[in-house]
């Protein structure tokens, strides 16, 4: 059960009776996720990480008179939430990580999307993810104060900023806005600029604004509560006292705390000194809470400094737990308050089964698929059977040597791969790659894992398909020389002037009348040895087989002797790619074949 907050908001109306909702910022590297934080935080956060990309999971707490300060005259008088708890991720990881049997903990998310520079990857694949888990968002359209000739208005509410602009800036940014509700349509949203919708259960909010200059960000806030004020009450409610349920965000080493755990609590609450079960790729681990690390208001879970010891925490919060025998804990895995050896037990099989009901071990032919949490590995899943590439491995974890050595016992060469989303690859699996030539196609975007693996198998589908034609026998045809006698046989040796298409070693020759002749086994231009001769050119040619002046004579034309199967792909598959020289050889070599049978080779 949830569990009624202790740190209810101090905004006008603000009640307890409803827990903070969860809300997952996500969107495409550099369109300003953590700037956005970082505008309502008042801190900078972003400055100090490398190429202003968020490098951590972290989690912001936003207290509703924040929120109010932020809004102004526009706060309403009867918000009832506590203000709203952001996970702020890099990519999507939150989304993946923070999830539960048939769906994610999120209760709303904000698609962040850089109004210049649209769509791109990760917006797609946070799309996929959103509309998966039937989360509620909101797109907000970001770095509108890029566009040329725009007059910033710090923290203005975005009608306020909107009217500050030329005319010709407003229409920019509308066909900007415009450009985004395409997109969406085409993803199967239907979508506007939040001002001009009447029913946001139908439609998808866009709200213009800038990180940097605060403009339309009340907005965003005040859309953010509303909606999850208006749709979400069922679930925020708060209803009875209970042990805490949270998701495991990352497993990390802090100095003096040794292995520690970033938490989602998002039902009932943690004490110090509880018992908890904690998921892992194996077993689970039950430890002691020594202790539980909480950020101040409007500080981050990344920012050891501003963490503050607490004895008790409630949903819902980001939490840092500190306990015993937390190294093996996995991300992505449910931690839950124990309080008796049976429910312990109960919980045990619980946990393990979560693994299990995404894991696959399959004795079908497959890909071998590792990721770094159960969300991120049951999303990828859930990719891979929507793309209906079939999987014959799938856990959590890095790359090892054994999954190497599965990889390469895969006979479909187009299955023979390993798909890594956000684990490393060990060393021995290393060498192991390097002695198998598996490949691996790793990234911390499934987006990306994916577009590269289906590159690649349409590469090698084409390097299949150019393999089996250049294996194909293809038309020639050949005249004999007079006086070019060289041998009359065992074999003959004869010149040859090449009059249409290409002759081959190891291809067998035929006269005009249908009957086969020999086959050559070498061919000789300018004294040398050549594999292969073309249309024009004057070689000796070895024929095993015929007598001179028995069953070949100077002046004969001899065809290459297509074998039906060749002769059906040449006049089925390459007939448009033929020279002329070779389609006139074609159509006359399969005259002199359907003579005899009117249906050969088709």
């Amino acid at each position: 059960m949830q569990h009624k907050s202790k740190k209810s908001g101090k905004g006008k109306g603000a009640q307890s009776n409803l827990r903070t909702p969860i809300v997952v910022v996500m969107g495409h590297v550099d369109h300003g996720k953590t700037s956005l934080l970082d505008k309502i935080r008042g801190t900078a956060v972003a400055k100090g990480e490398a190429g202003l990309i968020t490098q951590h999971i972290g989690a912001t707490e936003v207290p509703l008179n924040v929120v109010q300060e932020f809004c102004g005259s526009h706060f309403g008088k009867e918000m009832q939430i506590p203000g709203l708890l952001f996970i702020d991720t890099p990519g999507h990881h939150a989304f993946t990580s923070m999830r539960s049997r048939g769906g994610s903990l999120a209760d709303l998310a904000v698609l962040i999307v850089d109004v210049n520079e649209g769509f791109q990857p990760q917006t797609l694949e946070s799309l996929t993810i959103l509309k998966r888990f039937k989360t509620p968002f909101v797109v907000a359209a970001n770095k509108m104060d890029r566009i040329g000739g725009w007059q910033p208005q710090s923290n203005s509410p975005f009608a306020r900023s909107f009217k500050a602009q030329s005319e010709r800036v407003a229409e920019a940014l509308d066909t900007r806005i415009y450009e985004l509700v395409g997109e969406l349509y085409k993803n199967g949203f239907d979508a506007d600029r939040y001002d001009r919708i009447s029913d946001f259960t139908r439609t998808v909010g866009i709200v213009p604004i800038s990180a940097i200059t605060g403009e339309g960000v009340p907005d965003l806030l005040l859309v953010l509560v509303g909606l999850a004020q208006r749709f979400l009450k069922d679930n925020l409610q708060l209803t009875a006292t209970g042990a805490g349920v949270g998701t495991i965000l990352e497993v990390k080493e802090e100095k003096g705390l040794g292995t520690t755990l970033d938490v989602i609590l998002y039902n009932g609450e943690f004490n110090s000194g509880e018992t908890i079960i904690v998921g892992t790729a194996h077993e689970p681990i039950i430890t002691k809470i020594r202790a539980l690390l909480k950020p101040k208001p409007l500080a981050e879970i990344r920012s050891e400094e501003r963490f503050l010891p607490v004895k008790h925490v409630a949903a819902a919060s980001g939490v840092k737990v500190a306990a015993p025998k937390l190294e093996s804990a996995l991300a992505g895995s449910t931690i839950r308050v124990v309080t008796s050896p049976e429910e312990a037990e109960a919980l045990s099989l619980e946990l393990k089964s979560e693994l299990e009901a995404v894991r696959i071990d399959a004795e079908a032919e497959g890909v071998i698929l590792k990721a770094d949490t159960i969300g991120s590995l049951e999303a990828m899943v859930g990719e891979l059977k929507a793309k209906k590439v079939a999987i014959h491995y799938a856990d959590v974890g890095p790359v090892s040597r054994r999954d190497v050595i599965r990889g390469a016992a895969i006979k479909e060469p187009l299955l023979s791969v390993i798909l890594a989303f956000n684990v490393p690859i060990l060393p021995d699996a290393l060498s192991e790659i390097q002695k198998t030539n598996v490949p691996v196609f790793s990234s911390d975007i499934i987006y990306t894992i994916l577009e590269s693996y289906e590159q690649w198998v349409e590469e090698q589908k084409m390097k299949i398909e150019q393999a089996r034609l250049e294996a194909v026998i293809r038309p020639g045809a050949v005249r004999l020389l007079p006086d070019c006698v060289f041998r009359q046989s065992k074999p003959a040796i004869v010149g040859v002037q090449i009059i249409g298409g290409v002759i081959r070693t190891q291809i067998n020759l035929m006269r005009e009348d249908g009957a086969n002749v020999g086959e050559v086994k070498g061919i000789q231009a300018r004294n040398e040895n050549v594999g292969s001769a073309t249309v024009g050119q004057e070689v000796a040619i070895s024929i095993d087989g015929p007598t001179v002046g028995r069953q070949i004579h100077e002046g004969d034309i001899l065809y290459v002797n297509i074998p039906e199967k060749h002769a059906r792909i040449v006049e089925m598959e390459l007939k448009p790619k033929l020279a002329e020289d070779e389609r006139e050889v074609l159509e006359k070599f399969l005259e002199i074949k359907r003579k005899k049978d009117a249906f050969w080779g088709r």
